[in-house]
């Protein structure tokens, strides 16, 4: 197995809201302990790496695959004379860490520069792959944040659900980037937060990053945003995806579905907001998006940095995967940095059309 002809490079620094490369540490901040507390955790090695990950410390596709990406360079600078199989084995056990988010396996394969007969694993490459992928999603934040904010109408009442904003990506966000670019235009909105559960990433994430940005907000649990399209306080749905299969179906935080379907009875305009990133171009539809399954303590009780709470029977039988699908005829259009594309859009296989963003790395 041939050498990865390394030598003592290091990661140039750098900071985001919930990922950072400071005083030759990657660090990722706790997101299962806030909003109360704000703790960065170390990644010294790409088990630390996984740990964090399956534990949803980093969580959010785009940061997922960042943080990967990260694992394995930071791995590499570390170990200077490393094998080209021992680079593969680290990043194959990065890439199993969670199944659904597509944007994971892009940033390793990438890394891998799968394609190429003769990959170059030297930690100079791998570091700079990785700034790569990085920049290319803060900048295909700005993009789709930009192009959704020119849907929004001044006074709207735009429902998100989970957490789409600087936690879940590096950059302003997808879903909430765009409520973002929204709020900086003077556009008056109100924004309606699920509260998501089981884990609450509405209540505890989006609140967070929303107060901290000074946007107005309602908190509500899921079993809410019915009652308020009724009422006609919601004109506008935004969601993010952790997959989006060629045919415009998309895997996205549990619970959407049931969005889409009320937002669809209602009448109100229901878009996916992504970047290029999270399309599969190997997915033909949400029949091939594979759903995980997680712990069944999170939906008996609830667990922070208040400690854990049990509301049901010890043993009580649940049902939890971390995702569910929609299809593509529930959603008005997707907004990728690329563009906007509505349904007959998708129904023709625009998304087909669609390159790779890091293509030719």
């Amino acid at each position: 197995a041939r050498q990865s002809q390394n030598a003592n490079m290091t990661i140039a620094p750098f900071e985001h809201l919930s990922i950072r490369y400071v005083d030759g540490k990657l660090q990722v901040l706790d997101q299962t302990r806030l909003p109360e507390v704000e703790l960065w955790l170390d990644a010294d090695t790409p088990e630390d790496m996984v740990g964090h990950i399956k534990r949803l410390s980093v969580r959010g596709a785009p940061l997922i695959g960042v943080a990967a990406a990260y694992s394995l360079a930071d791995w590499v600078c570390r170990h200077p004379t490393c094998t080209h199989d021992q680079v593969r084995e680290v990043a194959a056990l990065l890439r199993e860490s969670r199944p659904t988010a597509v944007n994971l396996m892009f940033a390793i394969d990438h890394m891998l520069q799968v394609g190429s007969s003769e990959p170059d694993f030297s930690s100079d490459r791998l570091c700079t792959i990785a700034r790569t992928i990085m920049d290319r999603e803060v900048s295909m934040c700005d993009a789709m944040s930009r192009n959704g904010a020119a849907l929004i109408e001044p006074g709207e009442g735009i429902l998100t659900h989970c957490n789409t904003g600087g936690l879940a990506v590096p950059g302003k966000g997808t879903a909430l980037g765009v409520i973002r670019d929204a709020w900086q235009q003077g556009k008056k909105i109100h924004v309606y937060v699920d509260e998501t559960r089981p884990l609450l990433q509405g209540g505890r994430l989006t609140a967070y990053e929303l107060a901290r940005e000074g946007i107005p907000y309602t908190l509500i649990c899921d079993n809410m945003a019915g009652a308020l399209m009724k009422q006609g306080k919601i004109q506008r749905v935004l969601v993010g995806s952790d997959r989006i299969a060629m045919n415009g179906d998309f895997a996205n935080k549990i619970g959407t579905y049931s969005v889409a379907v009320l937002a669809k009875h209602h009448g109100i305009p229901f878009h996916v907001v992504a970047p290029v990133s999270t399309v599969d171009f190997a997915c033909s539809s949400e029949a091939d998006i594979p759903i995980e399954q997680r712990d069944p303590q999170e939906v008996r009780g609830v667990k922070g940095s208040f400690g854990q709470v049990t509301w049901s029977p010890a043993d009580a039988p649940t049902f939890n995967p971390a995702f569910d699908t929609t299809p593509a005829t529930l959603v008005t259009s997707i907004i990728l940095d690329s563009g906007v594309y509505d349904s007959t859009q998708l129904a023709q296989g625009v998304l087909h059309k669609l390159k790779d963003p890091l293509q030719g790395l």
